[in-house]
């Protein structure tokens, strides 16, 4: 194997590995879960991807000039990736981010170079559950940086970089990885990014797959979205990086949508744990969310061989709950 040039030239190309022993511990010997290691990209996430393909499209158009600061609310994943491409490409790069995130996210970002700007929570937040309500102070304070530094907004939420990455990159990563042998994908919601470019990748390969959203319990906004549910600014969860209680997601497609399945904190939790204890792998609070729902379909017959995202890595969850009890 060659040297690469850069750092990234190592983003994307993760690596699956199926959890024969996760889905034995669960008594589904007969059926199957792929995890696609999105947590081997070098910002430990999936992030990694669409940073560089919102970065590039940017460049290439002629949208980002050069040397122009980058700003961009996170809750750290993507922050993480653009610090990373922005570092490599000769930008300055802001990330703004709820203070209600995990303290080693902004620590990363700050590590890579980027300047981190923590907003506090709203009035009666709990710590390490960003809701929907933070994440209008996280906007509020990103577009006043944008003016303030004539930057360049990356805006994860509605840049077509964003899907782009996943169904030019992830989406056939997994089909190729799998030999087309899968039946179903779910995927946990932030953006929509992932599970709208993966999808539709899918679905041009054997539309009969199926493509299930992934909710916290507590707050199933995207199944009840035609629904008159008031979610007041969102409902608090400990399921970090997505979840954010909005419903109107750009890449989030009704056409997509097999339907949803909603899971637990301590579901999301109890599983991230047997994934590491089980199969070695330290994946994040949206990895387990992921795996306890595949569990729920595979027990409820509705599929046999489910892919999942572990989209990061648990080194950064490990000042929250996730692994320990505190």
């Amino acid at each position: 194997m060659k040297a690469f040039k850069s750092i990234l030239e190592t983003v994307g190309q993760t690596p699956m590995v199926q959890l024969d022993r996760l889905c034995n511990s669960f008594g589904l010997t007969e059926k199957r879960i792929f995890a696609k290691l999105e947590n081997f990209n070098p910002g430990l996430s999936k992030k990694d991807r669409i940073a560089l393909s919102i970065i590039r499209h940017a460049k290439d158009i002629g949208r980002l000039r050069p040397g122009q600061t980058v700003v961009e609310c996170t809750s750290g994943n993507t922050g993480t990736g653009l610090a990373i491409v922005c570092a490599q490409l000769g930008h300055p790069f802001i990330a703004v981010m709820s203070q209600g995130n995990s303290k080693e996210r902004a620590s990363m970002m700050q590590a890579l170079g980027a300047q981190v700007e923590l907003v506090p929570q709203a009035r009666d937040s709990i710590p390490n559950q960003v809701t929907g309500q933070d994440l209008d102070l996280v906007d509020k304070r990103t577009f006043e940086l944008v003016k303030l530094h004539d930057a360049f907004f990356a805006d994860q939420f509605m840049h077509e970089g964003n899907f782009n990455a996943h169904f030019e990159g992830t989406g056939p990563e997994i089909w190729k990885q799998t030999g087309g042998e899968l039946d179903a994908f779910v995927d946990f919601v932030g953006t929509g990014g992932s599970f709208g470019g993966i999808s539709s990748y899918l679905k041009t390969r054997n539309n009969s797959i199926k493509c299930f959203v992934v909710e916290p319990e507590c707050a199933p906004v995207l199944a009840n979205s035609t629904a008159n549910i008031d979610y007041v600014g969102g409902i608090p969860h400990k399921i970090q990086g997505g979840g954010y209680s909005r419903k109107d997601l750009r890449f989030v497609l009704d056409d997509l949508v097999d339907g949803y399945v909603t899971v637990t904190d301590q579901e999301a939790i109890d599983a991230t744990r047997i994934l590491a204890q089980k199969e070695g792998i330290l994946g994040g609070f949206s990895a387990g969310a992921n795996i306890a729902a595949a569990v729920k379909l595979l027990k409820e017959n509705k599929a046999r061989q489910i892919t999942v995202l572990v989209c990061d890595s648990g080194m950064k969850y490990m000042s929250t709950d996730l692994f320990f009890d505190r």
